[in-house]
């Protein structure tokens, strides 16, 4: 370190984050997003533009939480407001898959009951 900045060799490979990244299908009448890397506050609006543009065409999201290594509390804040705007709008948002890590902050903060979710460990039936 030199005068509080990180120094890297010139041909060291850049070091990137893991961010989020959307893969969008369509199955049935369900739209399917899943999602992979890290779902935090500088990743939560890539999330929220893509679902809500969704909205209008698809009655039914299905968050595929499979490869989603990693989510803070503005990544739960941005799920459950686009839970919100899919009720508003008339559809269902659901959450699938979730890992240990993330259905225990689902758990802990009480809106694990607010979704559908399925997967190995929960499955919930309409």
């Amino acid at each position: 370190m030199r005068g509080g900045l990180a120094v890297m060799p010139e041909n060291a490979p850049a070091k990137s984050p893991s961010l989020l990244t959307l893969v969008t299908s369509t199955e049935g009448d369900s739209t399917i997003v899943r999602c992979t890397g890290k779902l935090v506050a500088t990743s939560t609006g890539i999330l929220q533009t893509e679902v809500r543009g969704l909205l209008p065409g698809s009655k039914r999201i299905v968050l595929d939480l499979t490869d989603l290594g990693y989510m803070d509390s503005s990544g739960l804040g941005s799920i459950i407001g686009l839970y919100v705007s899919a009720k508003s709008a008339g559809g269902r948002l659901e959450v699938i898959n979730l890992s240990a890590r993330v259905r225990q902050l689902f758990s802990i903060t009480n809106v694990l009951s607010l979704f559908e979710v399925c997967g190995e460990q929960n499955i919930r039936l309409p």
